[in-house]
């Protein structure tokens, strides 16, 4: 879907540089312009410098090398006129309405007709956005509320107001879905949307509960996260990475906004302590530290009683790890009735939200979910509880209950009947929960579907046409003997199509390296070898299967993963994905397929010169170095992905595409021929070992890596090979194997696994 074909974003702060770094991600040419600052040398210095900057950002706004070249710098008083060639124009400049009504003015003089303005504001209705101004601008004017960092939150807020075109509305919410990768939730034109809205009066009410019941901020955030789906970073965590010094102004906004009655104004209470932090500095991440802070002895947090800082307390709650919550929010200690005045303040207000912020339910959980990363929306917390529950113990604490909550009464706000999933209406009806075309879930066929095949680390699923998934099921998605062999098992059943997916937050960590320490530890040195040997050969037989196989990975794809995508036809990747060979960083060499799959692509690959060692030192340069790539555009500089592979940009639309990749491959399918090579043999071997050793000596590499890094070039150079041998991909898979078994007999091979396992951190021995 292409409907926008150019944009333009004006304002280039860090969101509105951001947003544009996010066009160009979806391969759309943007302008990003601001003012023409006084004295400056150069016109366009400030949108200049805003991309410089993000080149600089960690974690980065831009996917790409590629993606920088499609942003144009220029300023609002010599390129306005190049709007006119623009699809989409977005406002990102100061929150103060006459600002942005002057500029919309300006933009209107020269948009063409049709052509999508938005705001993204956060804080001004759309209504006074457009008040006073043309109507055939209001037509095509609405708010897109982007949530920061814009390429990694996914959720979008559209408002639109009484003028706005629905058919544009239409194309906006569409591209925005399908090429930004947004999933786009309606919202009311009200103070703060949705997600903000309700987010900062938690927030709020986090703060002063915690202040009033003595607690620290360390318990605060533990009794405030985890236990409810709710990151770690908790309450105080999170204001300290947004930052402290935008709070007063969006409770400023909120206040100045919100009707009298509404129950925000209860929490905009005035806190001396965060005035006293804004004034010296301590405005969080961005700033000397916040609640929390980096001090000379290890980290700090701040006292809220006294505003002194000491060192971070582990605090003593046996209740929050309750995975209960109704039991934690039952308990007598102060951690419970702290749990349940924030949570049932915030719970009650979410519910007062239908329909002044939101049309339904569906909605406010989303946004919950997406803007503020909660695992549960509100409405799906509250059936935890019990609605008829939480009603009860608001009204036991002395607070109003919410019509919605008496509407719920003793049934649940989500249903599902028939294996379809329903929620619950104002009008105490219930209505399906619906999906946008495109989009298809494996969670929503769990629910009305049994698995083809089943064990305790994969599952298979029928999918439609003829196509099967496999999907891991294993803690964080590892693979192990039990995976390997339904994989077998499922190439065995020839099905028209496989796809492999699955909805975790990662596709794989690769092998189960707790396994392998386990057998290590026990010298079971012929479990590990069969395993070696049978990962290998289930791979090769997923290769060359008389059916095409789509990978379609989100999140990590590393080692053993990222080998499963080296193997398949072709992969259907979601744009964040983070692909790679890592083995080396625990002191072993690929040992399912990926040495010889990444030669033969860097061999095939168009411009890389002749020779058994152009192809062969790329290869050694990025697994031994153990390169992960920063995205899917990324890893298809990498070589990890092909140059045909597709990309998604929404997360909910990869397994209908890579479903749709599958049956397109299926017309006709023939599985890929076998590859020879011709590797450098010892030569090639030498010089690998000796680009080793030019890192050792300028202290990029350790001891022990040079220990690795001969056992992979060993391999990549073919190992005894004379140049003149044509090398299969077998012989390949022979040098993988052994390598691996001589590495995972090292001791410094097992420490490092050891390490990694202990504290998810590389060991540099």
């Amino acid at each position: 879907m292409q409907s926008i074909r150019k944009a333009a974003v004006i304002g280039a702060g860090t969101m509105g540089t951001a947003i544009a770094a996010q066009f160009a991600n979806a391969g759309v040419p943007v302008l990003l312009l601001d003012i023409v600052p006084q004295g400056a040398p150069r016109r366009n210095a400030l949108a200049e410098g805003a991309i410089a900057k993000m080149l600089r950002t960690d974690p980065a706004p831009f996917m790409s090398a590629a993606a920088v070249k499609l942003v144009t710098p220029g300023n609002i008083e010599d390129d306005l006129p190049k709007l006119a060639e623009c699809d989409w124009i977005v406002e990102a400049v100061i929150e103060r309405l006459d600002i942005k009504q002057a500029l919309y003015r300006k933009i209107d003089a020269v948009r063409r007709p049709g052509a999508a303005v938005s705001s993204n504001t956060s804080t001004i209705p759309l209504a006074r956005l457009v008040e006073g101004l043309p109507e055939s601008f209001a037509r095509d004017f609405l708010i897109t509320h982007f949530f920061n960092p814009p390429r990694y939150m996914r959720l979008l807020e559209l408002v639109t107001g009484p003028a706005t075109d629905p058919a544009l509305a239409a194309r906006i919410s569409a591209f925005a879905d399908v090429m930004l990768g947004k999933t786009v939730v309606p919202a009311k034109d009200s103070p703060g949307f949705i997600a903000n809205r309700l987010g900062v009066f938690w927030l709020q009410t986090g703060v002063i509960e915690a202040i009033d019941a003595g607690l620290t901020v360390e318990a605060a955030d533990a009794i405030m996260g985890r236990p409810f789906g709710i990151p770690k970073t908790g309450v105080f965590g999170l204001i300290d990475l947004v930052g402290l010094d935008l709070m007063p102004h969006i409770n400023a906004s909120l206040a100045a906004t919100l009707p009298p009655g509404d129950a925000f104004h209860a929490t905009n209470r005035d806190l001396p302590l965060i005035k006293k932090m804004i004034a010296e500095g301590y405005i969080g991440r961005k700033g000397k530290g916040g609640f929390y802070r980096k001090g000379q002895a290890g980290r700090e947090a701040i006292d809220l009683a006294t505003g002194a800082y000491r060192p971070v307390q582990k605090p003593e709650l046996p209740e929050a790890k309750l995975r209960d919550v109704r039991a934690l929010l039952s308990g007598a200690s102060p951690a419970a009735r702290y749990a349940r005045r924030v949570l049932g303040q915030t719970l009650a207000y979410a519910a007062t939200l239908v329909p002044e912020a939101a049309a339904d339910i569906t909605a406010i959980d989303e946004a919950m979910r997406l803007g503020y990363n909660w695992k549960w929306g509100p409405f799906e917390l509250i059936d935890k509880l019990g609605a008829a529950w939480l009603a009860e113990a608001l009204a036991a604490d002395g607070a109003a209950v919410p019509a919605l909550l008496a509407t719920a009464k003793n049934n649940s706000f989500y249903r599902v009947v028939e294996g379809r999933r329903e929620y619950l209406g104002l009008d105490g009806a219930y209505y399906p929960l619906t999906r946008p075309a495109g989009v298809q879930l494996l969670a929503d066929l769990k629910l009305a579907a049994k698995p083809v095949l089943k064990n305790g680390s994969a599952a298979v699923w029928d999918i439609g046409d003829g196509v099967l998934c496999f999907e891991f099921t294993s803690k964080s998605n590892a693979l192990d003997p039990n995976t390997i062999e339904l994989l077998g098992k499922t190439i065995e059943r020839k099905p028209k199509a496989l796809v492999v997916y699955n909805e975790g937050h990662h596709f794989s960590a690769g092998a189960n390296l707790g396994l392998a320490i386990f057998a290590a530890n026990i010298a079971a040195w012929g479990e590990i070898d069969k395993l070696i040997a049978a990962g290998q050969k289930v791979y090769k037989a997923l290769k060359y299967a008389p059916f095409p196989v789509v990978a379609a990975p989100s999140g990590m794809a590393l080692g053993g993963g990222c080998e499963i995508l080296l193997h398949a036809d072709a992969v259907q990747a979601h744009a964040e994905a983070y692909i790679g060979l890592v083995e080396c960083g625990v002191g072993l060499v690929p040992g399912w397929g990926g040495c010889s799959e990444m030669l033969a692509r860097w061999a095939a690959r168009p411009g890389m010169p002749r020779g058994p060692m152009p192809a062969a030192a790329k290869v050694f340069e990025t697994v031994s170095t153990a390169t992960v790539s920063k995205s899917a555009a990324n890893a298809k500089e990498l070589l990890f992905l092909r140059e045909t592979d597709g990309i998604t940009m929404n997360r909910d639309r990869l397994l209908a595409d890579a479903k749709a990749r599958a049956l397109q491959l299926a017309e006709g399918y023939t599985p890929p021929t076998p590859p020879t090579y011709r590797l450098g043999g010892e030569g090639a071997r030498a010089a690998m070992e000796l680009a080793a050793q030019s890192f050792r000596q300028r202290g990029v590499a350790t001891d022990y890596d040079m220990v690795v890094a001969a056992e992979l070039a060993n391999v990549l150079s073919g190992g005894p090979a004379d140049l003149v041998d044509e090398i299969t991909e077998e012989d390949i898979l022979t040098l993988e194997r052994a390598a691996f078994m001589r590495l995972i007999k090292n001791e410094g091979t097992l420490a490092r696994i050891e390490h990694m396992l202990a504290t998810g951190k590389p060991l540099r021995n």
